[in-house]
């Protein structure tokens, strides 16, 4: 059976909301006192930091990995859903950067003062979200967690946009170009979509039942296994290394059903051993139905 990991991701969650929070009350300030476009735009990418965070709580809630009546595979697509949130949430930010900066480029705002205590704050800003990104992370790849995990990258976006908007308030404070501050901001919305891209590539095939392992490798495992004499018609869908779901045709050198019961055993752990938590359903067939098709076919 899975792990529930879920005490650990709530756990991560609450701590980096506190943080996101503090970080989006720091850049709001400093980005209300210069009147930075892209500061603004940047604290407008941390609302979604804080708002994922809690979206992430609600659906870590929902996504115990053990079955019950309602949902006999288990409730782990929660934590996708959610991470397909993030990917929303991403979208959104990256459409209100780009409408503030265009607005700016027809519309050019009062010059930016910006002082050497302001973009210390930035800095502190920076660090916490370095400290966020990597702690998700390290957290979200120990346990399995794709919530964490697409947080992180989300939070990873977050310092590459921090680290733009700091050099552009630099050259404006050291050279006085004020363009930069625009300028900067259209950067900031590429790498906000290419988060949200990144997200919703690696969740849509969970919730898709795209093939989890190659029918090849299971067969090549199985048929290892001593009293297998074929393995067809073989299904996987989930996720490697957290929970997956594996079905099969078997065809079994044995005379009664408690032997083929043993091999099928046999065959379960194997695949357990090999690719992690499992559940495995083998249908047992005779030997005139064994075949050449691994697993299912048809157009692409």
């Amino acid at each position: 059976m899975p792990l529930d990991h879920r005490r650990q991701v709530r756990r991560v969650l609450v701590i980096t909301l506190i943080l996101n929070i503090v970080v989006f009350l720091l850049k709001l300030g400093v980005g209300l006192a210069t009147g930075s476009l892209s500061l603004l735009a940047d604290a407008l990418h941390s609302v979604t930091d804080s708002a994922n965070n809690v979206l992430g709580l609600v659906a870590s809630q929902f996504s115990s990995p053990q079955p019950d009546r309602k949902h006999p595979y288990g409730h782990q697509k929660f934590e996708a859903v959610g991470a397909l949130g993030i990917a929303a949430f991403l979208g959104i930010a990256c459409f209100e950067i780009l409408q503030g900066a265009i607005a700016r480029l027809f519309k050019p705002a009062s010059p930016l003062n910006i002082s050497t205590s302001e973009l210390w704050i930035l800095l502190v800003v920076l660090g916490c979200n370095i400290f966020v990104a990597f702690y998700e992370r390290h957290v979200g790849r120990k346990i399995g967690s794709p919530i964490l995990i697409a947080d992180a990258r989300h939070t990873m976006s977050d310092i590459w946009v921090t680290i733009c908007v700091l050099l552009g308030l630099i050259g404006v404070w050291v050279f006085h170009f004020q363009w930069l501050d625009v300028a900067l901001s259209f950067p900031v919305a590429l790498l906000v979509f290419w988060s949200g891209w990144q997200v919703l590539h690696e969740n849509l095939p969970w919730l898709v039942d795209e093939m989890a392992i190659a029918p090849e490798a299971i067969h090549s495992q199985v048929m290892q296994v001593p009293g297998v004499l074929n393995c067809h018609s073989i299904a996987s869908r989930g996720i490697l290394g957290r929970q997956i779901f594996i079905e099969m045709h078997l065809i079994v050198d044995a005379q009664d059903v408690e032997t083929a019961h043993q091999i099928t055993e046999v065959v379960e752990a194997r695949i357990e051993k090999e690719y992690g938590p499992a559940r495995t359903m083998i249908h047992v067939e005779p030997v005139e139905y064994r075949s050449n098709h691994l697993t299912y076919e048809g157009e692409e």
